[in-house]
């Protein structure tokens, strides 16, 4: 595997040329955009949380990988774009358990890391059905169940957690129907997913670092 081999995975792009995706390129100023307005809010109402700084910095670090990816279209872009995502998925996970649910450090951990491991295996199962999108259906369920449980504890913020799910999971349609219209929509619908994608993880920032100030 050459890291430097063109990859054609959506359907804006016709060529491997830099400007092949203009939109799916552009649309991640989305994350661009998300990054700095969490930042804000970091700064007006928790200065001192680091791990939320450390998201919001990954939030940055995924619109540069995509757009990279969107523009090189090589399997080293494709890294570039991948890894923050995994990161934040999982570093989020990891906060949310221990503020929201109010989990042990241990706990917390290793239902991370049954979550890394088992991720693979149900992206496998559902791949037959939506294609890549099937690895981001543990991350909307993750959504979903830490919502579910967060009621118990603050009902205001677990019900926008509850709702950026929803907001999620019309993301990964678009996500999913980037294929199968292509023939009647040659733009594509992945462009979308990012747009609806940095509104979900600004909502995520955004209700993690209001748990921390209130």
């Amino acid at each position: 595997m050459d890291l430097t081999d063109q990859l054609n995975n959506y359907c804006e792009r016709l060529g491997p040329e830099f400007w092949s995706e203009p939109v799916n390129a552009i649309t991640n100023a989305a994350f661009v955009v998300a990054a700095p307005a969490a930042y804000l809010l970091w700064r007006r109402k928790t200065p001192d949380d680091w791990a939320a700084l450390f998201l919001i910095c990954v939030v940055l670090a995924t619109g540069i990988g995509s757009f990279l990816f969107h523009t090189f279209a090589t399997r080293w872009a494709l890294l570039a774009d991948v890894i923050p995502i995994v990161v934040f998925i999982h570093g989020f996970l990891l906060f949310a358990l221990r503020r929201f649910l109010n989990l042990h450090w241990v706990i917390s951990v290793s239902i991370v890391i049954g979550f890394f491991v088992l991720s693979p295996m149900v992206g496998e199962v559902w791949a037959p059905l939506i294609g890549s999108s099937a690895g981001y259906l543990p991350a909307l369920l993750a959504i979903f169940v830490v919502g579910g449980f967060f009621y118990q504890h603050d009902k205001t913020l677990a019900k926008q957690v509850l709702l950026i799910g929803i907001l999620f999971t019309v993301s990964l349609t678009f996500r999913t129907l980037d294929g199968p219209v292509c023939s009647q929509l040659a733009l594509g619908t992945h462009f979308l997913w990012h747009i609806l994608n940095a509104a979900v993880l600004f909502g995520l920032l955004r209700v993690l670092i209001l748990h921390r100030a209130g």
